[in-house]
């Protein structure tokens, strides 16, 4: 008798997005260093980042923390937008990549794309996270409460339209970003100028973020796309919030 392959485990990752926000390089710098401040306090796991290089081994010769600001502000000019052998095209905003010096699943990953002010664009951060069941770290990063954090530190330093933390085997599954919408994840974040968040149903919590916005974290344990009363929560609260008029993309 053949045995069954084994069901690979989710991977998730965290993202903070919004539209067309023009800003130089200092300025990105400077929320790039806030966000890994408050990031490190999240897990110490994400606390150590380092520059890009083309050996691994090199990587930790290279320390991003604690922030160096003119350091990161070279990294966003060095990222900057031109067509091959031409001028920046400076609307297109600034892009940087770097790493916490992991190893292959145990390991997590920031690419940031900020200071575009095209309407054609977009500007966001995102975060890979090690891999659930291969990386010593994953069991404890991703859990309610860090990723709570993680999605907070995003919403404070980038003050996105939203953000979430959520396996992409549930992104996927819904794919609701091709149609114009936000994605509702294990943990969403909206912006205050979106709207009000309506009561939502248990086990459903929602925490304000200062002045900025609100968090609403779906379930305590951990959210999985293959557990059908986990996306059939999902999918109630997400027609609740579009019910109010939160889950359309600004450009919608």
């Amino acid at each position: 008798m053949t045995a069954k392959p084994k069901t690979p485990p989710e991977t998730y990752y965290a993202g903070a997005y919004w539209g067309a926000r023009e800003e130089s390089p200092e300025e990105c710098a400077q929320r790039t260093a806030e966000f890994l401040t408050l990031l490190a306090s999240s897990d110490p796991f994400l606390s150590q980042w380092y520059l890009p290089t083309r050996s691994s081994k090199e990587s930790r010769e290279y320390p991003l923390m604690p922030p160096d600001v003119p350091m990161l502000t070279e990294q966003f000019r060095l990222g900057v937008n031109r067509e091959k052998g031409g001028p920046v095209i400076e609307r297109l905003g600034f892009g940087f990549w770097f790493g916490n010096g992991g190893r292959d699943y145990d390991r997590a990953s920031l690419r940031i794309y900020s200071g575009g002010y095209s309407e054609a664009g977009s500007n966001s951060c995102v975060l890979a996270l090690p891999t659930l069941g291969r990386s010593p770290n994953a069991e404890r990063v991703i859990t309610a409460p860090v990723l709570t954090k993680i999605v907070r530190s995003m919403a404070l330093a980038w003050e996105p339209e939203w953000a979430v933390a959520m396996s992409h085997a549930h992104r996927d599954l819904e794919d609701t970003a091709g149609k114009g919408d936000l994605c509702l994840g294990w943990v969403t974040y909206l912006s205050r100028h979106r709207g009000t968040v309506p009561p939502l149903p248990a086990p459903v919590r929602i925490e304000l973020v200062e002045d900025k916005g609100t968090l609403i974290i779906l379930t305590p344990e951990r959210f999985t796309a293959a557990n059908p009363e986990h996306i059939a929560l999902a999918r109630q609260v997400r027609e609740l919030l579009a019910r109010a008029g939160l889950m359309q993309s600004a450009s919608s």
